[in-house]
């Protein structure tokens, strides 16, 4: 079932694209009727206006499930299963052509030879400008004048079409009518071509780790791929071909001669080593440039043109080729579309970093597959499962070593036979250091819940003890004055600049990780509840004075109700930041969790497990905000009604 579902992902797709396509729709009509009932009914600003409009919210999910679909090429792969294995052939064409277009004025806006004459020119004059005459004879200056000048009319005459001779010419020729000759196999169509039975065996796109099919799955392609197999031997032969000329042929043997001259002087002469290591590396520079130019690359303008006019033909030919893929690639692939490696066919632009909801899917349910022994978890450890826990683990955490040693007497020793016998606080230490079995209890397991208990305890002591000091900081001059200049002095700090003390300190275990998501919490908490305390109207404590309330009944009734609304505020402000803080610290240093899963991912450039995790850091992170909208509607249910 899993095995069909994975190879039927586009079909699924296909269907899921339907679907959000018709909510989105539903959902806007549903909306704007709604909206007409109750305009005479509510009124702008009033809070209950903004509950229920599920429907929006139906029609929010699925616009971005739409975009997400579109972007990440998932809507073409749903309804073109085999646009991208012909494109693929289309980029083994243009990949096996990419040796000759880069000597051409199609991938860049200049001929290849126009480039080299502009820059080895532009460095003959510099160096010639730069010549260190303090370490040269006046005769060798003028040798090296004499070889840069003959470098120059070198490539003054492999830019002459004049000079150039005819079996070179016919050469270039014939390159371009074997070019023309792919160009009218591609425009005589198709037909007869069949895939063979090993292309049609590939998995499906994007159901393997081979992302599209190399081998042509349609007749389309195989006919894309008969091109691109003659192109290549076309472009291997370009690269063999030179500018031959037998007036470069004398000049290169005439400047080789001086160059060696001035070769074998630096060889044999005795100067001081800082001397002859200016004249070797000059020397060196004038016949790097004399060697790029020797070998014929640079070739005349008019004799390119034929192979210019003839590969300009065969773009538009296979751009003919394609017929109804240009339409999909306008319309459902955005971005660069696919080229060709060396190994495989990649997609571009945010097909190839926004991984396709179906895909997202998959990997999260190999993560979610709790037989690790399967393939399941990731790293050793599951996603999200559930363990029996040992008791005496839990009382190891609560229950201090140091609680026992304060019991009177000794702990037990060995007598004279060799033999231990342990008494009372033997007994009592083993139980607290877990080693007395007490049953266990079923408890969650894996990267979600390390994650989640980490944030959990550590929210839970922020708002422990920060709740308590920011109410006193609102009602105690004491409280305010001593505590707020050190709250305020690490308050302002991020907390990842935090990190590397803190982790240096505790280590990578949870212990770093919740005393750093403590540190944020407690500042936030200490904020919100002392902006709530302080925030009390006065009438309302000086009427409790007035009917006899204590201190602590005020501070029970009136300033923590009143303080309430800023403090559930805070929690849902510091739960949202320690989610954010933890990802990054597991990413530092950690060995389980959300976070670390995505640094893992991010090292081999996994862009769909980098996806899985981010869903899942918003999923909890929406969860945690739900159970804070529902514990707000409970708890002060008066808010914004006063």
């Amino acid at each position: 079932m899993l095995d069909w579902i994975s190879d039927n992902r586009a079909v699924i797709a296909a269907f899921l694209i339907l679907l959000f396509g018709a909510s989105f729709f539903i959902a806007i009509y549903i909306g704007l009727k709604q909206s007409a009932l109750r305009a005479k009914d509510e009124v702008f600003g009033d809070p209950d206006r903004t509950k229920g409009g599920w429907y929006w919210a139906l029609c929010g999910v699925s616009a971005l499930m739409l975009v997400w679909f579109y972007y990440s090429w998932g809507m073409a792969r749903a309804f073109f299963p085999t646009a991208a294995n012909e494109f693929c052939q289309v980029a083994k064409v243009e990949e096996a052509l990419s040796p000759i277009t880069a000597t051409l004025p199609i991938g860049s806006r200049y001929y290849k030879s126009t480039t080299l004459v502009t820059r080895n020119g532009a460095q003959l004059d510099d160096l010639q400008a730069g010549m260190p005459v303090a370490v040269f004879t006046a005769s060798e200056m003028n040798t090296l004048n004499v070889i840069m000048d003959d470098t120059r009319e070198l490539i003054a005459i492999f830019s002459n079409p004049e000079y150039q001779n005819e079996v070179s010419i016919s050469e270039f020729e014939m390159v371009a009518a074997e070019l023309d000759g792919l160009s009218e196999r591609l425009r005589s169509g198709y037909d007869g071509y069949v895939p063979t039975a090993e292309a049609l065996e590939q998995a499906n796109w994007g159901t393997s780790k081979v992302e599209i099919p190399l081998l042509p799955e349609t007749a389309r392609g195989m006919m894309l791929d008969e091109v691109a197999t003659e192109a290549a031997g076309i472009s291997k032969q370009f690269l063999k071909l030179r500018n031959q000329s037998d007036e470069a042929d004398e000049l290169i043997a005439a400047t080789r001669v001086k160059i060696d001259t001035i070769k074998a002087v630096n060889k044999s002469g005795s100067f001081a080593e800082d001397v002859l290591a200016e004249r070797t590396a000059y020397v060196k520079a004038v016949e790097r440039i004399f060697k790029r130019i020797d070998d014929g690359t640079i070739l005349p303008a008019e004799s390119l043109v034929g192979v210019n006019l003839a590969v300009v033909n065969l773009y538009d030919a296979l751009d003919e080729a394609k017929g109804g893929l240009r339409t999909v690639e306008a319309l459902f692939m955005p971005g660069d579309g696919i080229v060709k490696s060396r190994t495989q066919c990649t997609e571009q632009g945010p097909g190839r970093w926004l991984p396709k909801p179906t895909d997202v899917v998959g990997t999260f349910w190999t993560l979610g597959n709790p037989n690790l022994e399967a393939g399941g978890g990731y790293k050793g450890t599951v996603l999200l499962w559930w363990k029996w826990l040992p008791i005496a683990s839990i009382v190891d955490f609560f229950i201090p070593d140091s609680l026992i040693d304060m019991l009177p007497g000794s702990y037990g020793s060995h007598d004279q036979d060799g033999q231990f016998v342990p008494n009372y606080k033997d007994n009592l230490l083993a139980f607290a250091q877990g080693e007395v079995y007490l049953g266990a209890i079923p408890m969650f397991d894996g990267h979600i819940w390390d994650s989640m208990f980490r944030v959990i305890v550590a929210m839970a002591l922020g708002i422990l003890v920060g709740v308590p000091l920011g109410i006193y900081m609102g009602v105690s001059r004491f409280f305010k004055s001593f505590f707020d200049p050190l709250i305020e002095l690490y308050r302002p700090v991020p907390p990842l600049a935090w990190a590397p003390l803190i982790l240096t300190i505790f280590g990578i275990q949870d212990d770093g990780k919740i005393f750093l998501l403590f540190m944020v919490a407690f500042a936030i908490m200490v904020i919100s509840a002392r902006t709530g305390a302080s925030g009390t109207q006065l009438s309302k404590i000086r009427a409790s004075h007035s009917l006899g309330a204590s201190n602590g009944q005020i501070l029970r009734y009136v300033i923590l109700p009143n303080a309430l609304p800023e403090i559930l505020t805070g929690i849902r402000i510091a739960i949202g930041v320690c989610w954010g803080t933890l990802v990054a610290a597991e990413m530092l240093a950690g060995t389980t969790g959300v976070g670390f899963i995505e640094n893992v991912a991010r090292t081999v450039s996994d862009y769909e497990l980098i996806w899985v995790t981010i869903l899942i850091m918003g999923v909890l992170g929406l969860l945690f905000d739900l159970v804070m909208r529902y514990l707000i509607s409970r708890l002060i249910p008066w808010r914004g009604k006063g």
